[in-house]
């Protein structure tokens, strides 16, 4: 005999696949594709009106848009990297000894006569 879950089971698969097929054709329509353009089209119209006004407010106030705020966020980052190349260069400047010196102390050879 057949459980109760392997009965629902083979329901739901052969409901989702008839339903499947009168979606499909259903959303293919240009009944129903049309509409949803044009509803699309205007959402974006809109928002596009309502992104305009707000970056005039905050304009306004003088303060920066969000395009405006990204742009100096990434200055920010090429100038945070170049800095962190830069300490970089400067340490191995400074642990690697200067060119002519034989790794004493003194400049000159090292051999502690004055000169």
């Amino acid at each position: 005999m057949e459980s109760v879950w392997q009965f629902w089971k083979k329901g739901f698969e052969s409901w989702e696949q008839a339903t499947a097929k009168l979606l499909e054709t259903w959303l293919k329509s240009p009944a129903v594709l049309e509409p949803t353009a044009a509803m699309l089209t205007q959402a974006l119209k809109w928002k596009k009106h309502v992104d305009e006004t707000v970056n005039g407010a905050w304009a306004r106030m003088g303060l920066p848009t969000r395009r405006e705020q990204e742009r100096m966020l990434h200055v920010l980052n090429q100038i945070q990297s170049r800095l962190v190349d830069l300490e970089e260069k400067l340490e191995d400047a400074l642990d690697r000894p200067p060119n002519g010196v034989d790794g004493g102390d003194r400049v000159g050879g090292g051999s502690g006569e004055a000169r």
